[in-house]
């Protein structure tokens, strides 16, 4: 599926449910991709879960740049595919996340889309080696939405403060793209979609 935005056209995968009671947007790193092995994991997760599932390649990635440009562009754009996805799903409950860059977009955008909650994979707390530049405001952008952070324990980009989110999982020797550990993002995952799909 694609979907047209004012920043180029973003490409839409969606798995889903019989009758969905929950809507799980999932987006990519910055230059990654929608198949990484912990967006495929949390998407299995949500469908068994009855959720439908949009992995969404933003409009950067689409016309083939690497990294996303102006935050304020890549934010009205995601708002305009979580509208258009919102159309098609109706008014069921809306959880978005995404690793690193990914997880950035999602807590930047939660409260201006009514996300009930936000999915921060590998969340990356301030560039490597450069603490004094946290993200941790992005973070706290997320207020209104329910947010869970998993990052590996290894991660060169940080790890962020427990007390600033609802649930913090740290998945020990990982760095900041997942190798192992799939099982213990499905254990944190789990019971806290299945909170949003009842």
């Amino acid at each position: 599926m694609r979907i047209d935005t004012s920043a180029g056209a973003a490409e839409v995968e969606i798995d889903a449910a019989d009758e969905p009671s929950l809507l799980v947007l999932l987006t990519h790193g910055s230059g990654g991709g929608v198949d990484a092995k912990d967006l495929l994991t949390v998407r299995d997760l949500a469908v068994r879960c009855g959720a439908a599932v949009a992995r969404v390649l933003q409009p950067y990635r689409v016309a083939g740049a690497r990294a996303p440009g102006s935050a304020e562009k890549q934010d009205a754009a995601w708002l305009e595919v979580v509208a258009a996805l919102r159309e098609r799903y109706g008014p069921v409950p809306l959880v978005q996340g995404g690793r690193s860059n990914g997880a950035r977009v999602a807590c930047r955008t939660a409260t201006a889309v009514g996300a009930r909650g936000v999915l921060a994979l590998s969340f990356p707390l301030h560039p490597p080696g450069k603490p004094e530049r946290s993200r941790r405001e992005e973070l706290l952008a997320a207020s209104d939405a329910e947010v869970v952070v998993i990052n590996g324990g290894s991660d060169p980009f940080g790890i962020p403060d427990a007390g600033d989110v609802a649930e913090l999982h740290v998945v020990t020797g990982q760095p900041h793209s997942f190798r192992r550990g799939f099982d213990e993002i499905e254990a944190v995952v789990e019971p806290w979609l299945r909170r949003w799909s009842s």
